[in-house]
Order: C-alpha cells, then structure tokens, then sequence
C-alpha cells in the first residue's frame, strides 16, 4: 500500500536526517516510488542532493576540527581529516585552472592543493610551511580529478613535523612534496 505523498514526504525528512549519506536510488527503493519522485520530494522539501548533504556534514565536523586555518581556505574538498594522521582532498580541473592555450593545470594549483593539505591536518592553531621539496611527475588536463593524500611522517631534525602528500589523477601520481611544517606547539 502507497503512503499519501504528505506521509511519505515526512518519513523522508526523518529518514534523511539520520541516515544523512542515504542515496536517491535507496530512497526510492525504500518508499517504493521512482527516483524522480524522490528528487521532486526533496526539491519541495527543499533538501540537498547527497553530495551537498556529505560535503554540509564534513563542513560541520571538520570546522571544528581543523585548527591552523579556515577549511574553505583549504584548495579543493577536503574529504578525510585526521589530525597529525592523515588527510585527502580531491580537486577537479576546470577552465579557471588551466593554460588556455594547451588545457594543462597551472602547478601553482596543484602545489596549493597539497600545501594547504598539509597545514590543514596539522594539530594546531599555527602551522606555517617552512620548506618543501616538490615534483610534477606528469602535466594535468582540464576537466582531471586530483586525489591529494597528506600523510604526518614525523618530525625532522629542528623539530618540525614532515608532511608528505602524493597527488594522483586515476590513481597515476602528477605530483609529490615533502612539507616541512613549522607548528607554534611543540609535539
């Protein structure tokens, strides 16, 4: 038996509210009804497509998480957050990245995705870049996905933490740093 479409819509909001990652295809499963109807539900409800509703979940969680800088300074989506552990952050190439004469990223991008991943996992109100060793391993083409893995390996020997962050597009690294972070805490 079909729920009346102000029943369903209730159960939807409830639903969505505690199963926030929960997709379009399992919610129409779950009523019974077709896809569409469930984005023309969401629409009315004015509730977020699921991309929208994971990246409002991450803002709230990692806004208070991440220390030494505002996470809408951090270049690309910051995905995964461990501090002092590790973090990811996926950056899509689009015409604003981009040389417009041969479509290849600008590096500056590609180093600022990594950068700013790297002061972002630090644990601390202050994390400054002091000095880094970077390669391009392979140019980047508009339209690419740039996957941006930072890992804390330690500290160095003036006692600053080694952030190493490998970029890949297709699992293809393009890029690599090594980022010697100056933090105002010691470890």
């Amino acid at each position: 038996m079909k729920r009346k479409k102000k029943e369903r819509q209730e159960e939807l909001i409830k639903l969505i509210e505690d199963t926030p990652f929960i997709t379009d295809e399992d919610l129409a499963k779950k009523f019974g009804v077709s896809i569409q109807t469930i984005r023309l539900d969401r629409l009315e409800l004015s509730i977020p497509e699921l991309r929208e509703r994971i990246k409002d979940v991450a803002q709230k969680q990692w806004d208070e998480t991440v220390k030494a800088l505002p996470l809408d300074e951090v270049i690309g989506e910051v995905v995964n957050l461990e501090l002092d552990q590790s973090a990811i952050s996926l950056l899509d190439i689009s015409e604003e990245h981009v040389f417009s004469r041969n479509q290849i990223a600008r590096g500056h991008h590609l180093f600022a995705q990594a950068n700013s991943l790297a002061v972002a996992v630090i644990d601390d109100e202050l994390a400054l870049t002091a000095n880094s060793e970077i390669r391009f391993t392979r140019p980047v083409k508009l339209h690419e996905r740039v996957i941006a893995k930072a890992y804390v390996k330690g500290d160095d020997e003036k006692g600053r933490t080694i952030v190493e962050v490998s970029s890949y597009v297709d699992q293809e690294l393009v890029f690599y740093g090594k980022f010697h972070m100056f933090r105002s805490t010691e470890q």
